[in-house]
């Protein structure tokens, strides 16, 4: 059951869609504007294979539940992400790339995107804006996921990893404003790629969260992903995430800095 489950997806959107209402509760993300064109879709921008999973997971389940489309973009290969000897570079990306797919299946997501930048070699450039740019253009989301880019410190407790950093100030930088404006990567343009007005962003990571969504039912679901990534996590990743991701209350809650874009 658990591998078919890998396979084939945990939440196919035709049976599975529901209110976004009934499966977050009282806050919830905004609703797209269909007869304005836009689409129930979030992309997700995440540093290292399994970032993703880790800081949206949750969120991503009950957004595939609802009968969004959702979309996670790697930034960078995952190449220095294992203290095991017997990985190389080479195949330590070619496995986790692979983890990535599965892990996100699972959840229901239906695509992944590699970007390729080189873990933990990551540099603010306007290659890595223009990269990040073309795939909300060509997602055309309503939302947009990543790392909250400003702390460096969590928490009092971690580090934030410098190509989180990157990676999410890239991701805010394309948001707004080169993903809507047309004279930034006109190139984009001539590829068939028009602007694009992401209208909210949620910040993972951040020391001021502003907006919880209770994960309770999917929980298991996002530990089973973790999971997944057999090259970073063993069983102890089940109790950690527990602990974790439970807040003052005992509900099990993905927390995030909400943005809504002036509209």
């Amino acid at each position: 059951m658990f591998l078919a489950s890998c396979r084939t997806g945990r939440y196919p959107n035709s049976t599975m869609a529901a209110g976004l209402e009934d499966l977050f509760g009282q806050e919830t993300p905004g609703e797209p504007d269909e007869a304005a064109g836009e689409f129930r879709r979030a992309l997700v921008v995440a540093a290292h294979p399994d970032d993703a999973d880790f800081g949206a997971g949750g969120t991503a389940a009950l957004l595939v539940k609802a009968g969004w489309d959702v979309r996670y973009v790697i930034v960078t290969d995952g190449s220095k992400g294992s203290d095991d000897p017997s990985f190389t570079p080479e195949r330590l990306v070619t496995t986790r790339e692979e983890e990535q797919r599965v892990a996100a299946a699972y959840l229901g997501v239906g695509s992944v995107r590699f970007l390729g930048f080189t873990d933990g070699e990551l540099v603010y450039s306007r290659v890595l804006l223009g990269a990040i740019t073309r795939e909300i253009r060509e997602f055309q989301p309503f939302a947009v996921y990543t790392h909250d880019p400003e702390p460096v410190v969590i928490n009092n407790a971690f580090v934030n990893h410098s190509d989180h950093r990157i990676s999410g100030l890239a991701t805010v930088d394309a948001v707004y404003p080169t993903a809507r404006d047309r004279l930034n990567f006109p190139e984009h343009l001539i590829d068939g790629l028009p602007t694009h007005k992401v209208r909210e962003l949620y910040l993972w990571g951040a020391n001021q969260p502003t907006f919880d969504v209770d994960i309770g039912v999917v929980l298991e679901d996002k530990i089973a992903a973790l999971l997944l990534h057999a090259s970073q996590f063993g069983e102890d990743i089940a109790d950690f995430v527990r602990n974790r991701w439970r807040d003052e209350q005992g509900r099990a809650v993905e927390r995030f800095r909400r943005v809504v874009l002036f509209r």
